[in-house]
């Protein structure tokens, strides 16, 4: 019996009958793959188009916001550009704005609106202190923004010296242009101010200054009064102040400041005129103080004032000067001497004595080196031989016209 290959295979379908194709049939041509099905109308309507758009929209936004906290993020904390650095004032009323517009046309930082959303990204909004303040070279933001922050503003020293009377003392005050508003309309007692250096910030004010110094005095004072040794010749804490301002006067080396008390509370115990040579001078001029140029006479000495040691009995009414620590202590221990004189010793300091033969001995010596040095000085100051050009060395004119 006949077998086909799809008899051998088994289960393989049978063939489909072959069906004859009349002539015009095979000519006729074959459809060609179907279009495909038509859009539905849910998907062309404009909510979805919408929408689509939309989506895009935040997808880019979120994009752009993103570079741009990255980049103002990076611009906020890399060094500014600044080389030379600068100081900034920040007043008491100013926005976070302000401060950014100040330091963008002071050129410490590129952009203000990036200082601006900086401060409020770390919540600093309310947190910079006014104050003046010193900006580093290529100071970031950051590093700006947290200075302000800190209120580490610059610093700024007020100078009073030891011996400086309250109006040399006074005319320091108002000339010091970082202080603020008018000083008091009347001077304070002479010696009620204290000899020592403030720390302030710009915009202090003056009035502050004195009060300042007033009460660090009188607390100075008061302080040493209560540790002074017991029997000194002195009525009260205002001759206290009056004698350690004359010792102020008088010395300036740390070494003497004692020794030269003792000599004066010495003469006071012993009802001696205490003929001080500052005195002289503050009864002459007051508060101003001697010009430098002009010496004391022997008519000054022999002015009677009320301030004038040489002719009157104690201590003067009033102080000479704001005495300093040092001199206050001197007064309060001086040291256990029985010197009743001493002069200068032509080198920054003096010779003491506890005899007027013994004082009158080093009166002599000090004088006879005066004398000596004069000479000295007037023999360096005199012309020497050769040293006006006389000589025929050196360059001749030229005579050839």
């Amino acid at each position: 019996m006949n077998t086909s290959p799809a008899d051998n295979e088994g289960n393989a379908r049978p063939a489909a009958p072959f069906v004859p194709k009349t002539a015009s049939e095979a000519l006729r041509p074959e459809a060609g793959t179907p279009p495909p099905p038509r859009r539905s109308r849910a998907s062309r309507s404009q909510t979805v188009v919408f929408l689509n758009f939309l989506f895009s929209c935040i997808v880019l936004v979120i994009l752009a916001v993103g570079a741009a906290l990255y980049f103002g993020r990076q611009a906020f904390n890399e060094p500014g550009s600044s080389a030379g650095g600068g100081t900034v004032l920040v007043k008491p009323s100013m926005r976070v704005a302000e401060i950014a517009d100040q330091l963008e046309r002071r050129g410490l930082i590129s952009d203000a609106r990036i200082f601006r959303i900086g401060v409020r990204a770390y919540g600093n909004d309310s947190a910079l202190k006014a104050g003046e303040y010193a900006i580093d070279p290529h100071a970031s933001m950051h590093d700006i923004m947290d200075l302000m922050k800190s209120g580490k503003s610059v610093m700024y020293s007020l100078t009073i010296p030891e011996g400086l009377t309250v109006e040399q003392a006074f005319e320091r005050i108002a000339s010091q242009a970082e202080l603020t508003g008018d000083m008091p309309a009347e001077l304070p007692q002479e010696g009620s101010l204290a000899t020592d250096t403030l720390r302030f910030t710009r915009g202090a004010t003056r009035q502050q200054m004195v009060d300042k110094l007033l009460a660090d005095q009188k607390k100075l004072v008061e302080e040493v009064w209560t540790r002074r040794v017991p029997d000194l010749p002195i009525a009260n804490v205002e001759d206290f102040v009056t004698l350690a301002s004359i010792v102020e006067k008088e010395t300036g080396r740390s070494d003497e400041r004692s020794r030269v008390a003792a000599v004066f509370l010495n003469r006071l115990a012993k009802g001696m005129r205490l003929q001080s040579d500052p005195t002289i001078i503050y009864g002459l001029f007051g508060g101003k103080g001697k010009p430098a140029d002009r010496p004391i006479y022997q008519s000054d000495i022999d002015k009677a004032t009320p301030y004038n040691t040489y002719q009157i009995n104690g201590l003067p009414p009033t102080p000479i000067a704001n005495p300093g620590r040092a001199a206050l202590e001197a007064v309060a221990n001086p040291s256990q001497t029985k010197d009743l004189y001493f002069v200068a010793d032509g080198n920054g300091g003096h010779v003491f004595a506890a005899t007027l033969e013994e004082h009158n001995q080093n009166v002599a010596r000090y004088r006879a080196l005066q004398k000596k040095q004069a000479e000295e000085a007037a023999k360096a100051a005199a012309p020497q031989p050769g040293a006006d050009g006389g000589g025929q060395s050196g360059a001749q004119p030229d005579t050839s016209q």
